[in-house]
């Protein structure tokens, strides 16, 4: 495989992830006229498996600084396979949940004056992880994606410069992830 078309595979993929991340954000394709029970389990299989990658992603670290190069490629995969199933049960989870809006008590999908001040200032350090979560997780997938590919190659020089970058953008969008969990879901109403 050329560079040139493992940058077109990792492209497609990071655009075609974006856009139904962006198709079920606006609410594009209707969800189901009733939630399935199991959608109830998804943000806390999502927070666990953001918290493992974060974990995982430490110990691997820890790895490749003491040598051990087959330790940390297989802690990567696992990783990479975690950080992929997260992948879908975000998207199955935003597909059928109705939007959650951090502070609505009531469930009703309006923030009142009332709500707004319950929620206090936390709101906006809410809203301020909550951004930069997202915007960090859409950039970091291609650096993730090319980075596991040099590394799986041992194109080791490459694969460096890749994961000084993508490292540590994964990293915090594994540990935000969980604490944007932690910080919405008791505001969950399905």
């Amino acid at each position: 495989m050329t560079d040139k078309f493992i940058f077109r595979f990792v492209a497609g993929i990071s655009i075609f992830v974006f856009v139904v991340v962006l198709i079920l954000n606006r609410r594009l394709i209707p969800a189901p006229a009733e939630v399935p029970s199991f959608t109830h389990f998804l943000p806390i299989l999502n927070a666990i498996l953001n918290g493992t990658c974060s974990i995982l992603l430490l110990v691997s670290l820890y790895f490749i600084k003491q040598g051990n190069i087959k330790v940390h490629k297989q802690i990567n995969i696992v990783t990479f396979c975690f950080s992929s199933m997260f992948l879908v049960s975000y998207i199955i989870f935003h597909y059928l949940a109705p939007e959650t809006m951090y502070g609505d008590l009531n469930g009703d999908g309006i923030l009142s004056d009332a709500e707004k001040a319950t929620a206090g200032s936390i709101r906006y350090v809410y809203y301020v992880i909550l951004s930069t979560h997202i915007v960090l997780a859409a950039g970091v997938l291609p650096l993730i994606l090319l980075s596991f590919y040099r590394g799986l190659q041992m194109q080791v020089e490459k694969h460096k410069k890749l994961v000084r970058w993508a490292f540590p953008i994964w990293l915090y969008v594994t540990v935000t992830g969980v604490i944007v969990y932690l910080m919405v879901s008791p505001y969950y109403h399905f």
